[in-house]
């Protein structure tokens, strides 16, 4: 048993705070970069050559026939349970070989959300072996490197990238039929990695995550607006949230009510399609926190209808 090296420890841990990146245009020539040691070396790349890594990148996921990224904008709108929950039912076919990126380096939910926080990485001759959740369900994620689930990660952009390029060209993914990137919030450096690394082998789509409240749909458009922006297809909307119903008697009430329309308008809006809307059943939160599959554990709520009903769209969207 191997196991993985620091990911990117050839970024130099004393850089500036201001470091502006070693693939920027400004590397050793901005302000920041006065007095560091690394200040010549950075000086001397070329950000205009080809990224070394890329060949790497695009032998390893020729073997990946989908990849779907999960994107928001916006933090708490489930963006991970949703891609937990289209990892498990992409896997619930045997004959699916599944994986699961977490490239929300700076909070990995992914873990503990498919129930294997406690296991680490470990690497083989044919690189980092991806952690199991079942047979056809692979996961690699920052989360399985960190000393204790306590542990703050605090990087610059630079060895986030680092990471992200070595998730995609060392883990031995192997043959894939969807490989599920799951995102932090935002428009920054681990979607431009994303993009950037997977330019040449193609990304198939993205899933847009947001709840029905105006504070959460303003950042979705920011996320429509990169994604044309960059050239990703944007295969559809989900509102998550988008109401509150008792396991009891399955009534449905407005907890967050769409005071601008919701997802709904937004999609309408915007051009793009609206997948579904799930609404919230107080399961999903436990069955996250146990690491099980809520699909598995509650097929009979509405959620779990919405969530299987969204996938399958998204299946026929991919033509799979």
């Amino acid at each position: 048993m191997v196991q993985a090296r620091d990911p990117v420890a050839d970024v130099p841990e004393n850089a500036p705070e201001h470091c502006p990146g070693t693939e920027s245009e400004f590397a050793g020539k901005a302000d920041a970069c006065a007095g560091c040691e690394n200040q010549q070396i950075c000086a001397s790349n070329d950000p205009k050559l080809p990224d070394p890594s890329l060949p790497f990148i695009k032998a390893r996921m020729a073997s990946v026939k989908r990849k779907i990224l999960v994107l928001s904008g916006k933090g708490g709108v489930g963006k991970s349970t949703f891609t937990a929950q289209l990892g498990w039912a992409f896997a619930a076919d045997e004959q699916i070989q599944t994986g699961i990126m977490d490239v929300d380096i700076c909070g990995p939910s992914i873990p503990t959300i498919l129930g294997i926080a406690s296991e680490q990485v470990h690497s083989s001759s044919s690189g980092w072996s991806p952690v199991y959740v079942q047979d056809n369900l692979g996961v690699m994620s920052v989360g399985f490197m960190l000393p204790s689930a306590r542990d703050a990660v605090m990087w610059r952009g630079p060895k986030k990238n680092g990471l992200i390029s070595q998730f995609l060209k060392d883990v031995d993914w192997g043959e894939l039929d969807y490989l599920v990137v799951d995102t932090p919030p935002g428009t920054s450096d681990e979607h431009l990695s994303i993009v950037q690394f997977l330019k040449e082998s193609g990304i198939d789509g993205a899933v847009l995550i947001t709840t029905p409240q105006e504070v959460a749909l303003q950042d979705v458009r920011r996320e429509i607006d990169f994604c044309r922006k960059v050239g990703i297809r944007i295969l559809g909307l989900v509102e998550n949230m988008s109401g509150f119903v008792c396991p009891g008697c399955k009534t449905e009430s407005k907890i967050f009510k769409p005071t601008t329309g919701g997802g709904k308008k937004l999609a309408q809006d915007m051009g793009i399609e609206l997948l579904g809307s799930v609404p919230l059943d107080p399961r999903i939160g436990k069955s996250a926190d146990y690491g099980v599959s809520f699909l598995d554990e509650y097929p009979d709520s509405p959620a779990s209808i919405a969530y299987l009903d969204i996938i399958d769209r998204i299946k026929e969207i991919l033509g799979d």
